[in-house]
């Protein structure tokens, strides 16, 4: 288990929380919430416009 802060330690676990204002909002692999359009999503989507 790991708590991160870092999207590239998150893209690399089983299963990805994602926690908003103390709760579980989202769960799944990490390409899952990436493409749900929830919070993990635009995170995520803002982390690859950086790094591409």
């Amino acid at each position: 288990m790991a708590i991160a802060h870092r999207l590239s330690t998150a893209e690399a676990a089983d299963v990805v929380l994602i926690v908003d204002s103390g709760r579980i909002v989202e769960v799944g692999p990490a390409v899952e919430p990436a493409h749900a359009g929830g919070p993990y999503s635009r995170l995520h989507a803002a982390w690859m416009a950086q790094h591409s």
